[in-house]
């Protein structure tokens, strides 16, 4: 499918010739022979024509070479008309079988014709050639057109995908799927070449998208596009191979997503790819390539690179396995060239060029690595390493190393290593594992480089196009797991088509208004699916599967057997049926069966690899493999297999290499049912699972648009085609899947026109002639069809039917065309057959004449007598000279007769002239009348228009508003996302804030911890303490000695336990406000709890606001949803309406017909009953004049009795015939009676529809108005919630920062805390010390007390040891200069205490001023305050004054609106009175219409009367004129017969003169004799004649009379009913007489309205002026207003600013107060430390008076120094005291401050709701403006000119019609019709008004529908003054018609009257001159006879009256 760079004409392949297809014959010997398709097993389905049908099998006849055949009914399929031969989509095919799709994509392809679509479906088949369809120019001719403007094509795809991508902002995906070699990857090349042309960015953009990472940029590197393109030759180098089938076959699915930016440019591209075939790298089938890298790589490569990549030649590799096998028409050289230049466009550098080709290298070296099986053992051992070291060298590992890991891998065994040696076979395997591992590694690498460089945005593109090139469904003898994949793929994508194209088709129904139940075809598929996928409960084919891998003991025949076990009762699967089967199991999918082979299943599962040798390759020194074999080695546990294989029937199981991005996932796509846990490995079948769900969640969030390639022959021939192959592909492809769900739905649709065109042949009296709307048209012929309605459904636009239906409706076509013809040329050749036979004849009678004649002359040419005759006979003439004379004479009479009459019909037609002519300017008056009309009509267009010009400039104004509050409300929607933006902010931070107390809480667990240590220690230093106190017990012993010192002792004992008191005392008011203390800690800790508590609550409070938000934006879009669909409901309602308007109207326009028809038949029977009673008079008359010539002889009077016989059978026979007639009359009258019933109910039916519809749409208006409200509230609603949030937000904000402030302060209160709490250890190890002394020193006392009587009883012993008391002593003072040292110390430690006082009070000093500026700040915001609470009362009092002027407005809103209301009951009156006027109006109607028919069926009698009369006028005046010719010669022969005698008398008196002449005599004797022989004869027939015509005479007088009996009768009964009909008519006319009074008082009612109207209307135009004059001052004001509220918005954002920085300044003093409460309480804690150290001084000073009473010289200086920091310590109480007393001061202020802030936010948003609602209010009023100026000036222009013209026109109107009723009373009838026209008129008028008034009040409610109002109001304008210039039409027509009337009845009358004169004097009656001289005129309907003097002056009058009826 390359491109062609031929001449040849490329449309060729493109177009199909029509002229073809549309070839007559073809048609005809279709329909002829009754072609269908039979089975074939050379063809695949063969043409034949059905001969017989014997039972289930059909004998047929081959179309080719005319063998019979006898074939099963149920294997014949029907074909197509030849109208669809070579059809571009195959959905369009009535007959949709496999047969009709084989032969359709066959023709098509013979024809050069490579592409086909088939509904959703693109067939592409391979035709092994280069067409020329892929050039520039076919991609242009493409570009931008829909896909059913152009032929099928793949470029025709890609535009729709594109343009779709492009309008509807949704993702596209292309899906080629095919066998291989059927054209997969050309076709997807070519998707991607036409979108690189189509949206290519160089024109605008060059490389500006290459991101800044890339530190290097490359040379070569070029445009997107370019890289695009070149992109495929890479992944063909490297994933495509020479197989069979295919020379350039892709052994791999990909899927390449091309990313589109907003304007439609390629921005970017990623391919991700699926089930590469890396098995093909390590063996190859016979006459089969590996990759094609591999040969490129040997061929291509140079010396140098040779050498550097240890390549050999072709036959030295051992996976070459077939060694090189070239391409035809390929150089393996020049594509390694192409792929290196395409490498460097894609911006590969040489490193990664080099280091791919190692790769590739190596892959090649691991198979020349050959291993030796030892002679005792089964191990394996490497005799010779060096094809090891290439590889080594090449991936950059140690050969020891190596070789050790694959030979003996160390294997873990519990806890410990052990190495295992491996076998021959086991090392092989692990050779090829590491090969096959090695270069999938590098394939997937190379994907992921190419997706870097097309990666050339860091964001994402706007849309993307995705292209999936995949292999197609495989079915060969047996199948392996890939193709098990590779069938689960596909079924997947099929119920994904399935779905997408029933859902289009279904959603065609729904468009098209057609019932349809939803059918999802998608689950078809599901069953099989489950049974590959299904996770558990029975687990699939791929879980039973992964769950066998699991088991080291598990084969491929266990995993068959669970398989059978678990799903052997699926529908879907099937167990072999023999033993001997080949086939493990079967799986039913939609393509057909399929057996599969289970072998080596657990290992290409498992995909094993050897663990060993994947460390060394991640450790590997070439930096390159160390990558590509980076993410092996982490924390995937393998499955170790060495422990249970034992041989190569089982194969090492020892690691999965699978797609490793997913391998840290925990559960798959497929739900928890299938969990894999941490550390498990994932099986080649799972990952290509979760692969596939992946995708197909990206194809499901696309368009998806299907291309299915097929191929044609295996041979790879051009132009040959495969059948069975194609039909195969056909099935697996899914096409025919496809056919069969379209058979389930309606595939054929043809639109209304084409359908009414093509098949009307087939009902031809179903459609009446004139329009008929599309739709109706195809009902009607499908009822008469008489099609089944499962067969077919009628839509909007279209009809569609279900297969086959076309066909059959083609056959009948034909077959009636056929019929049709045959009638044609049988009528034809039997009027030339008649006419050859009547020249015959008339040939034959002319002989028979001229052989008559030519006997009797050569008979009488020699008599004598004939002689004497021929020269007699001119010489006769001369004796009629007087007879001539008389019967000129009586000629000139008759001449002067016609004279004078003549003269009085020209003074007739002279007083007629003027009569019209006087007529004539009447209409004229009239017209001119019309013509002002008209003028007016063209003002108020004029003053319509320029309304319509100033409501487009309110709404352009409108719009620009609209566009101003859109910009508002997008600064509004910037504003929400940015503080949506800080919410996330505020969300991170709190989180953050959560972790920080979390690690906190961990803190005090550690603190805790040490505390239990420190507790732990003191145990341990009271264990101490025990020891010491032993030691003092010594020491005591020692001391006993002392009795000199006793008495001192005891003094200093008395005075210690008067300080142990006092420092009791202390220590209990130390523990009291210890207490205090603590409790003060525990209110703060639980108000910090109830801060927590208050933020977790307004967190909750926020999330459930924004749930409520959600929810409320939820309910916001189903309100949208339901608006639209009620919107949608009311243009549908519309629709109907409109529709039953038309219906209406159109009945109307019948009913009018039939009154003009009634009223025409009216007057011709009138004509007919004054012609009748001519008749009737003349019929008398020439019975008298028959009665007075009759003779009364008694043969006549037999005669008589005989005809009065023959005249009572005919009376007889006539009064059946009438009975039969008056029996047809009334089924004639019931007929039409049921159906003006009908018209009648289908009227009332469509107003009740019409009511019905309005009731919808005042219910949808309802609707609409109350969801508009709903919507309001909603949005204040969300505006109250917005604000809430917002005041939330701000809250939450502030409870941020306190919150991040006090986790501040309480990190560094807990610092704090921990300085103290050492400080305080220190100081109470130091209290326990000097609580020891003391208890020490009392315990002392106690044993000196006790010793003093033995210190008595040994002073002798004493005395003894003075000298080492001494020494003693000498000790003790070292002791006391110790302690002294200590005190030192302790002194040195108060005074840092004192200086830490000190800082203190600096510290305190320092806030107290920054509460003083803080307070400088709440007094500056506080005037703030004053300045804001002044504007707000000013704006107050602005909006008090507005608030003022718009209750004005207001009340003159209701004034108006109340007249409005008072007219609107007007109007309901009227509207009352018009519908009981149009009731009785109905039923005259109907009156008339039956009339009309009585009429129309005396019409036709009277025209069968007229025309026997003419007839037996005709006969009767012949038969007169033979009777008198016949007396003439009869008296002529009687004149001659008394010659004759005389003359014999004579002769006989004179004989003797005569005796000479006796000869002679009695010759001429004998010649009279004869003469009067022959004069008898004549006489005789004579009579014979006269006879027959009396006979006939008496018949007609006979007929005659019956005839007048029978119209006398029939005249009576008509008589009768006419009387009766004229009583009800004056019933009916009295009423309406009535009627006109009541109307007549309505009328002057009416006037007197209209004056009363006119008078309102002047107050209303005074209101109006005042109005303008209101509105101007208020423009005025408003645009005052609009200034003031721009100086209000000005000042609002003054204000905001400023409220704003008060915010700022708010939050800062929040701050500062914050930090002041931060160092408050800091100080507090300081003093608790003070207060501390204080107790611990204390404790110092109480041990330091100890130590001072012992030593008593310090004594003094000590106690001073005790009073000095006691009124230290009271100084202090007291700044603590006046702290707190400040600190509680500024907790009031603050609280103010925040109330005052409070306060202040309430009123900003007080002030922002007011101007809010001053600008609504605003709005509101500038729209009441405009509406109140729209309605003034409507009710302006429409009542003045609509009621001033339609009423004086109708006052003219009425007061003709009132002359014509007083000046003629004949013709009441039209003046009553006329009067209901204009009572029509009257009511359309009226209902305009209300129309318009309704539209008035409409406009008050809904501005927004002004437009179509506007619409609606100007067709009923145009349909009112339609049906105005009808009305006159057809009054002028019924003038005209009445005149043309009463002229032709005069004219009629006028040749009466002659005749009747004519007949009375018995002359001749000259019927054929009088009527030749005539012309007829057809004159609407009646037919006149006029004389040709006549026809001039009637002409011209007819010229005259034409005029007006053309305008």
């Amino acid at each position: 499918m390359a491109q062609r760079t031929g001449l040849e004409d490329p449309e060729r392949y493109l177009f199909v010739d029509r002229a073809v297809i549309y070839n007559p014959a073809t048609q005809a010997d279709w329909t002829a022979k009754k072609l269908v398709w039979i089975p074939s097993e050379r063809h695949g389905f063969e043409a034949a024509s059905i001969k017989e049908e014997r039972g289930d099998e059909v004998m047929v006849e081959l179309a080719e070479n005319g063998k019979k055949a006898m074939v099963n009914k149920d294997d014949i399929q029907k074909m197509n008309p030849p109208k669809f031969s070579k059809v571009e989509d195959m959905a369009e095919l009535t007959c949709l079988n496999e047969a009709s799709v084989l032969h359709n994509l066959k023709d098509r392809y013979y024809s050069g014709l490579i592409y086909t679509y088939s509904g959703l479906f693109c067939v592409v088949i391979n035709p092994y050639k280069n067409l020329p369809i892929y050039s520039e120019n076919i991609i242009e001719m493409y570009r931008g057109k829909k896909r059913h403007e152009m032929p099928p094509h793949i470029y025709a795809i890609s535009e729709s995908a594109y343009r779709c991508m492009l309008q509807d902002r949704e993702d596209q995906s292309i899906l080629c799927t095919g066998e291989s070699g059927a054209g997969k990857t050309e076709n997807t090349k070519k998707v991607i070449q036409y979108l690189a042309h189509v949206a290519s960015s160089h024109k605008g953009r060059k490389d500006h998208n290459i991101p800044q990472e890339s530190p290097k940029p490359v040379k070569h590197q070029g445009e997107l596009e370019r890289q695009l393109l070149q992109a495929n030759p890479i992944l063909e180098s490297f994933g495509n191979a020479k197989t069979v089938k295919n020379d350039n076959s892709s052994r791999f699915g990909k899927f390449i997503r091309i990313n589109f930016d907003v304007t439609g440019y390629i921005v970017g591209a990623n391919i991700e790819t699926y089930l590469l075939e890396k098995s093909r790298a390590v063996r190859q089938a016979k006459e089969e390539r590996t990759f094609h890298i591999f040969y490129q790589l040997l061929s291509g490569a140079g010396e140098h690179l040779k050498s550097d990549l240890l390549l050999e030649g072709f036959n030295n590799y051992r996976f070459l396995s077939n060694g090189y096998i070239p391409i035809p028409g390929q150089q393996d050289k020049d594509n390694f060239q192409e792929t290196m230049e395409a490498m460097h466009i894609m911006g590969f550098s040489h490193e990664e060029i080099l280091s791919m080709l190692k790769v590739v290298s190596s892959v090649l070296q691991f198979g020349n690595i050959s291993f030796k099986k030892e002679r005792n053992t089964d191990q394996a051992s490497m005799p010779e390493n060096t094809v090891a070291q290439k590889l080594c060298h090449l991936l950059g590992m140690n050969v020891m190393e190596f070789t050790r890991a694959i030979l003996t891998p160390r294997i873990k065994v519990g806890r410990d290593y052990v190495q295992k040696a491996q076998t021959k076979e086991q090392a092989d395997f692990a050779v090829e594992a590491l090969a096959k591992a090695t270069y999938e590694r590098l394939f997937r690498w190379l994907v992921h480089r190419i997706n870097k460089a097309l990666d050339r945005t860091k964001r994402q593109g706007a849309s993307f196009i995705g292209i999936l090139d995949i292999a197609g469904f495989e079915i060969f003898e047996l199948n392996s797991f890939e193709q098990l994949c590779i069938n689960y793929t596909n079924e997947k994508l099929q119920q994904l088509f399935n779905h997408t194209m029933f859902i289009l088709e279904q959603e065609e129904y729904q468009r098209e208004g057609i019932e349809w139940n939803f059918i999802d075809f998608g689950l078809d598929l599901q069953p099989c699916i489950d049974l590959i996928e299904r996770p558990a409960n029975p687990p699939g084919v791929l879980a039973l599967l992964d769950e066998e891998c699991w088991f080291p003991k598990a084969t491929d025949k266990t995993f068959v057997e669970k398989l059978v076990q678990e799903q052997g009762s699926h529908s879907k699967f099937q167990k072999p049926r023999q033993l001997k089967d080949k086939a493990d199991f079967c799986i039913i999918h939609y393509a057909g069966k399929v057996d599969y082979k289970a072998d080596e299943w657990l290992m290409k599962n498992m995909d094993p690899l050897n663990d060993n040798v994947a460390t060394l390759l991640h450790q590997s020194s070439d930096r390159f493999v160390a990558e590509l074999w980076k993410d092996e080695i982490q924390n995937i546990q393998r499955a170790s297999f060495y422990d249970s294989v034992s041989g190569l029937h089982e194969p090492p199981v020892d690691r999965i290499v699978g797609l490793d991005q997913v391998t840290g996932m925990t559960e798959t796509a497929f739900g928890s049912a299938y969990k894999t846990k941490k550390g498990m490995f994932r099986t080649v079948g799972q990952l290509y699972k979760e692969s596939l769900t992946k995708l197909m969640a990206t194809l499901r969030n696309t368009n998806p648009n299907f291309v299915r390639c097929i191929i044609p022959n295996h041979e790879k021939r051009a132009g040959k085609l495969d059948p069975h192959l194609v039909l195969d592909q056909l099935r697996c492809n899914g096409v025919l899947e496809g056919i069969r769900i379209c058979r389930q739905g309606f595939p054929n649709r043809i639109v209304f026109q084409e359908f009414r065109q093509r098949y009307e042949i087939l009902t031809p009296n179903a459609i009446p002639k004139g329009f008929m709307d599309g739709k109706q048209a195809c009902e009607r012929m499908i009822r008469a069809l008489e099609l089944d309605p499962n067969l077919y459904r009628i839509g909007q636009s279209k009809i569609f039917f279900r297969a086959g239906v076309l066909a059959h409706l083609e056959e009948e076509r034909d077959l009636k065309i056929t019929d049709i013809i045959i009638f044609f040329q049988a009528v034809c050749r039997g009027y030339l057959a008649r006419k050859a036979f009547a020249k015959k004849q008339q040939q034959l009678s002319a002989l028979k004449v001229l052989q008559r004649n030519c006997a009797a002359y050569l008979k009488l040419r020699h008599w004598q007598w004939w002689r004497v005759f021929t020269k007699v006979k001119p010489l006769l003439q001369v004796t009629r000279q007087e007879e001539e004379l008389q019967a000129k004479d009586e000629e000139l009479l008759k001449v002067k007769e016609k004279q004078t009459k003549v003269e009085g019909e020209l003074e007739e037609m002279e007083r007629k002239h003027q009569q019209l002519l006087e007529e004539k300017n009447i209409l004229a008056e009239q017209l001119q009348a019309e013509t002002e009309l008209f003028a007016e009509a063209e003002e108020m267009r004029a003053r319509l228009a320029a309304k319509k010009q100033e409501l487009e400039e309110i709404l352009h104004d409108l719009e620009s508003r609209v566009e101003e509050e859109e910009e508002r409300n997008q600064i509004l929607q910037n504003e929400k996302k940015k503080m949506q933006a800080h919410i996330q902010d505020l969300e991170e931070q709190l989180d953050e804030e959560e972790g920080a107390r979390q690690k906190l809480q961990l803190e005090k667990v550690t603190a805790e911890a040490k505390i239990k240590k420190m507790e732990e220690e003191i145990l341990l230093l009271e264990d101490q303490n025990s020891k010491f106190i032993k030691e003092k017990k010594l020491m005591e012993d020692r001391i006993a000695e002392c009795s000199s010192q006793l008495a001192e002792e005891e003094e200093k004992a008395k005075n210690l336990a008067k300080i142990r008191n006092k420092q009791e005392v202390m220590i209990s008011d130390l523990e009291e406000r210890l207490k205090k203390e603590e409790k003060t800690r525990q209110e703060l800790e639980k108000a910090k709890r109830k801060l927590d508590g208050e933020t977790t609550d307004l967190q909750d409070q926020i999330a459930e606001l924004q749930a409520q938000i959600d929810e409320l934006k939820i309910q916001v879009a189903k309100k949208e949803e339901e608006l639209q669909g009620a919107l949608a409901r009311g243009d549908d309602e519309t629709l109907h309406k409109n529709n039953a308007l038309k219906v209406v109207r159109e009945l109307q326009a019948q009913i009018a017909e039939l009154q003009e028809d009634f009223e025409s038949e009216k007057a011709s029977r009138n004509k007919a009953e004054k012609q009748k009673r001519d008749l009737s008079e003349e019929l008398e008359a020439l019975k008298t004049e028959l009665e007075d010539t009759l003779d009364t002889t008694a043969a006549q009077q037999e005669l008589r009795t005989k005809r009065e016989q023959e005249v009572a059978e005919l009376k007889k026979a006539l009064e059946e015939e009438t009975k039969s007639h008056e029996a047809q009359i009334q089924d004639m009258r019931q007929r039409h009676a049921t159906a003006l019933e009908e018209l009648s109910e289908q009227l009332e039916q469509a107003k009740r529809f019409k009511a019905n519809l309005e009731k919808n749409k005042q219910g949808l208006e309802t609707d609409n108005k109350e969801l508009a409200c709903e919507v309001k509230v909603l949005q204040q609603v969300k505006a109250e919630s917005e604000h809430k949030r917002k005041k939330l937000d701000a809250q939450v904000q502030e409870l941020h920062a306190k919150v991040s402030e006090g986790d501040r302060l309480r990190v560094e209160l807990a610092e704090k805390a921990n300085k103290l709490q050492n400080e305080l250890d220190n100081v109470s190890t130091l209290l326990e010390e000097a609580e020891k002394k003391g208890i020490k020193f009392a315990k002392d006392a106690a044993g000196l007390e006790s010793q003093l009587q033995d210190t008595q009883e040994l002073l002798q012993e004493e005395t003894r040891q003075k000298l080492n008391l001494s020494s003693r002593i000498r000790q003790l003072e070292e002791e006391r200069s110790s302690l002294q040292e200590q005190q030192e110390e302790e002194e040195e430690a108060r005074r840092s205490l004192e200086k830490q006082l000190q800082a203190l009070q600096a510290q305190l000093t320092d806030t107290k001023k920054k509460v003083d500026d803080d307070l400088g700040t709440i007094e500056s915001l506080e005037e703030a305050k004053k300045k804001l609470l002044k504007d707000v009362e000013v704006l107050s009092q602005r909006l008090e004054e507005k608030a003022l002027a718009y209750d004005k407005l207001e009340k003159t809103k209701t004034r108006l609106q109340q007249e409005l209301d008072d007219l609107l009951v007007d109007l309901d009156h009227q509207r009352q009175i018009v519908s009981n006027l149009e009731k009785k109006q109905k039923k005259f109607d109907q009156l008339l219409a039956e009339e009309k028919n009585i009429s129309a069926r005396y019409a036709e009698e009277r025209d069968r009367a007229e025309a026997e009369a003419r007839e037996k006028e005709t006969k009767a005046l012949s038969l007169a004129r033979a009777l008198e010719e016949a007396l003439e010669a009869r008296e002529e022969a009687e004149r001659q017969n008394k010659q004759l005698r005389a003359d014999m008398e004579d002769l006989m008196s004179s004989k003797d003169d005569v005796g000479k002449n006796v000869h002679e005599l009695e010759k001429s004797k004998r010649a009279l004799e004869q003469q009067v022989e022959e004069m008898r004869t004549q006489l005789e027939e004579l009579e014979d004649e006269l006879q027959a015509t009396e006979d006939a005479k008496l018949r007609l007088e006979v007929n005659m009379q019956a005839m007048k009996a029978q119209f006398e009768r029939d005249l009576q009964t008509r008589d009768e009913q006419n009387e009766e009909k004229k009583r009800l008519l004056i019933k009916q006319v009295r009423e309406l007489e009535a009627e006109l009074e009541d109307e007549r008082k309505q009328r002057a009612l009416a006037v007197a309205s209209k004056k009363k109207m006119e008078i309102d209307l002047k107050d209303l135009e005074a209101q109006i002026e005042a109005a303008n004059k209101a509105r101007d001052e208020v423009i005025k004001q408003l645009r005052k207003l609009q200034a003031q509220m721009k100086d209000y918005q000005r000042e609002l954002e003054e204000a905001r600013a400023s409220r704003d920085e008060i915010f700022a300044q708010s939050k800062e003093s929040e701050k500062k107060l914050k930090s002041l409460e931060a160092e408050i309480l800091q100080l507090q804690e300081e003093l608790a430390s003070s207060e501390r150290a204080r107790r611990h001084a204390e404790q110092e000073r109480d041990e330091l008076a100890d130590e001072i009473a012992n030593s008593a010289s310090g004594k003094s200086a000590l106690l001073d120094e005790k009073r000095r920091l006691e009124a230290r310590i009271a100084q202090l109480e007291e700044e603590l005291e006046e702290e707190q007393s400040n600190m509680e001061l500024l907790n009031d202020r603050f609280r103010k401050t925040t109330l005052q802030v409070d306060t202040l936010n309430t009123e900003l948003a007080a002030e922002r709701s007011a101007a809010q609602k001053s600008d609504n209010a605003r709005q509101q009023l500038e729209r009441q403006n405009k509406e109140l100026k729209a309605k003034l000036q409507e009710l302006e222009g429409a009542v003045k000119s609509k009621f001033k013209a339609t009423i004086s026109a109708l006052e003219a109107k009425i007061g003709q019609l009132e002359e014509q009723l007083e000046q003629e009373a004949k013709e009441r009838a039209a003046a009553n019709k006329l009067v209901r026209r204009t009572e029509k008129k009257l009511k359309e008028i009226f209902m305009q008004v209300e129309d318009e008034r309704r539209h008035a009040d409409q406009y008050k409610e809904q501005m927004e529908k002004a437009n179509a109002r506007m619409k609606q109001l100007k067709r009923q304008l145009e349909e009112a003054e339609e049906e105005a210039t009808r009305a006159n039409a057809s009054r002028r027509k019924l003038q005209r018609e009445l005149d043309d009337a009463t002229e032709a009845n005069e004219g009629l009358s006028r040749e009466v009257s002659t005749l009747k004169n004519r007949l009375r004097r018995g002359g001749p009656i000259s019927f054929s001159s009088s009527r030749s001289g005539r012309r007829q005129l057809h004159i609407e309907g009646a037919s006149l006879e006029l004389s040709d003097d006549d026809t001039e002056s009637k002409t011209s009058d007819i010229n005259e009256t034409q005029p007006p009826q053309s305008e």
